[in-house]
């Protein structure tokens, strides 16, 4: 009996200590303690926190685990896990590592380039000089490719026992986990051009021996199988999405999840970051009904009831150093429901602007708004097209994105798409769908090709040349369908059915990246050209022709108005934080380098003067860094413009639009909501 008691006491002993264990392991979200996981991926709209939360969790990994080792990666362009880190050293078992894709791009083209000249040489007609040309032009946007080829080798060999890596803002970050895909095509390219060689020599040797180039493509092939298994094997790989509790960034999550289902991407948790507190302060009290409005349509959404909500509170210092760092996960708490609205009802911050802006000459013809993730592009640029429509000047605005993330929806409060919209009186409003217009050129190519091919007699062998034909748009360079949607603006530009173009920009290191691809797309461009000329008299693709001969003249069109001062301009946005500081700096010293006027910066979502306690802690950090911005880009205006409501829909946007420019330069008319 004694003894049966004693069974009995050790088991409810033990199936209490697996209740607390269970407690605690749910105090936190369980990637922090998933000792199994080799690569943990946190991805997200711009400005949500991405990099905090990447950061924050290696260094917590690496405490925990001191005999294991760790690996902190960026993949986005614009790095800032250094600026995270604040000069803090990490852990001597976590190495910290912004990856230049562009240098394992060189790499490989150093290594490799030979035994692709030589792949393309036996399957196509084309002579040494324009392969190397279009191999060299369909290269460069294969950087991210080939920096996370490296990742997914890191995590095979096991060079570390995991790897955190910190992405490009969402769309971008897409792409990248779909990279598999689109390497399986450019690889199918490669083995069609090998085909027929492989063919001549079986028909004239008889010989199927497999030479140093298929040993070559099975190795990339089986590098990206590797890569393939690893992001969809849940043992080794989880995703993790951070968001905002706003509208544009929960549309952007909801997208990530469709994504990371379609591409069987294990994810199992979502981090929901900086929530406002429940007090009396004006500002919080907007803010807050605002975010649980938000976070109850979250939780109304029935797929995503496998997933645990993580929420992280609004911190009043920057999460910046390895101490703020550490403690960053220590307020989380999981959620199943939206918190409570709060105290009293919402009252919306006024408007507030210091130093506004002069408003755009009158030759303007194009506005570029850029800055990084988070920091209100899209609201400032859709108030200030609306704004230019509304200013007694009778000038047709057309406000319009070309990145993979579309917001202008979300913001402008109705649905936008790849036609034009008027959206308000001299104002209309365009969402590009850069791959579909891709897509429709690659259509047009193949219609015309196969016009050609039943055109000949027996100048090739279509067996073979007809793949290597209809597969050469594969070689084209990545980024050619961002700069396409451009020209097609363009194109809208030269019809005179427009005046002023105003571009939402993508986030600022695809931006530097998007401004620098029309060099390259005119070379591409050129060398098709001379394609054309040299063989004319079998390479007839008429339809697909005039199509290239629209894009290189919209694409000129596009290279001086971006070279020229009096017409084009760029308005950086930024918000006041160390971070966005130094990506601002960055992105100002790009446009320099690249010859695009920077006339001035907007310091956006600036908190003002407030009794609150995390008001004003904020006012007195974001005070330090106001002065940065003043001193760093002095000679440019910056425009302070205060926290404000919610301001989403015509009728806030036009009162916004007002507010950050000298209204002395502006005639306008009422906006009438």
């Amino acid at each position: 009996m004694a003894e049966s008691k004693s069974r009995t006491n050790v088991k409810r002993e033990a199936s209490r200590e697996g209740r607390i264990r269970c407690a605690e392991s749910m105090a936190a979200p369980p990637f922090l303690d998933n000792r199994g996981l080799q690569l943990l991926v946190f991805g997200g709209k711009g400005g949500v926190g991405k990099t905090t939360c990447a950061t924050a969790t290696a260094l917590k990994l690496a405490r925990r685990s001191p005999k294991s080792s760790f690996l902190l990666v960026s993949t986005d362009p614009a790095h800032s896990l250094t600026d995270s880190l604040a000069g803090s050293l990490p852990p001597d078992n976590l190495k910290v590592f912004e990856l230049d894709a562009q240098e394992y791009l060189a790499t490989f083209k150093k290594s490799h380039h030979a035994k692709l000249r030589e792949i393309a040489s036996r399957g196509t007609f084309l002579d040494d000089d324009e392969i190397s040309r279009f191999l060299d032009l369909s290269l460069p946007g294969l950087d991210e490719l080939m920096g996370f080829l490296e990742i997914s080798a890191w995590v095979e060999n096991r060079s570390y026992d995991c790897i955190i890596l910190d992405t490009a803002p969402s769309g971008h970050t897409l792409r990248l986990l779909a990279m598999p895909e689109f390497l399986r095509k450019w690889l199918d390219m490669l083995e069609t051009l090998l085909a027929k060689h492989r063919y001549m020599k079986w028909a004239f040797t008889r010989s199927n021996h497999r030479d140093e180039l298929d040993t070559f493509l099975e190795g990339l092939a089986a590098s990206v199988k590797r890569m393939e298994e690893l992001l969809q094997d849940p043992v080794r790989c989880r995703f993790v999405p951070v968001m905002l509790a706003e509208a544009m960034s929960i549309r952007e999550t909801m997208a990530i999840v469709k994504e990371l289902d379609r591409l069987k991407l294990p994810r199992t948790d979502v981090v929901i970051n900086g929530l406002y507190p429940d007090n009396a302060c004006a500002i919080c009290r907007d803010g807050r009904p605002r975010q649980i409005r938000e976070l109850q349509s979250l939780f109304r959404q029935t797929h995503l009831s496998k997933l645990a909500f993580w929420a992280v509170p609004f911190y009043a210092e920057e999460v910046r150093g390895r101490e703020a760092l550490e403690s960053f996960w220590d307020q989380v708490e999981q959620i199943s429901a939206a918190p409570r609205a709060g105290r009293g009802p919402s009252v919306a911050p006024p408007l507030s602007v210091e130093a506004a802006a002069p408003w755009p000459p009158p030759e303007t013809t194009l506005l570029i708004f850029a800055g990084k993730g988070g920091v209100g592009k899209t609201t400032l640029a859709c108030a200030t097209a609306l704004q230019l429509a509304h200013t007694g000047s009778g000038k047709n605005v057309l406000l319009f994105s070309t990145g993979p993330a579309h917001s202008l929806s979300g913001c402008l409060e109705t649905q936008i798409d790849s036609r034009p919209k008027v959206v308000s009186s001299g104002l209309t409003a365009l969402d590009i769908d850069s791959e579909a217009e891709l897509e429709a050129l690659k259509k047009q190519y193949a219609g015309d090709i196969e016009k050609f091919l039943h055109s000949l007699a027996s100048n090739f062998d279509l067996t073979f040349d007809r793949e290597v034909l209809e597969r050469i748009l594969d070689l084209s360079p990545p980024g050619l369908d961002e700069v396409m949607a451009l020209t097609r603006v363009m194109a809208l530009l030269a019809s005179g059915s427009y005046d002023v173009l105003v571009l939402d920009s993508a986030s600022t290191g695809h931006l530097v990246r998007l401004l620098e691809l029309p060099e390259i797309i005119d070379q591409w461009l050129k060398l098709f050209f001379e394609l054309f000329l040299k063989y004319q008299q079998v390479f007839r693709l008429t339809k697909f022709s005039q199509e290239l001969v629209t894009m290189s003249k919209n694409l000129k069109r596009l290279r001086e108005l971006l070279s020229d001062p009096a017409r084009a301009a760029l308005y950086a946005v930024s918000i006041p934080t160390d971070m966005a500081f130094e990506e601002t700096r960055d992105l100002v010293a790009a446009c320099e380098r690249l010859g695009i006027r920077v006339p001035g910066m907007f310091l956006n979502l600036v908190t003002p003067r407030s009794d609150c306690d995390l008001c004003s802690a904020l006012y007195r950090r974001e005070s330090r860094v106001r002065q940065k911005f003043q001193q760093s880009l002095s000679g440019r205006d910056v425009t302070v413009v205060y926290r404000r409501g919610d301001m989403r829909g015509l009728c806030r946007l036009g009162e916004l639009g007002k507010a950050p420019y000298q209204s002395s330069r502006v005639e306008s008319r009422a906006y009438v909501c």
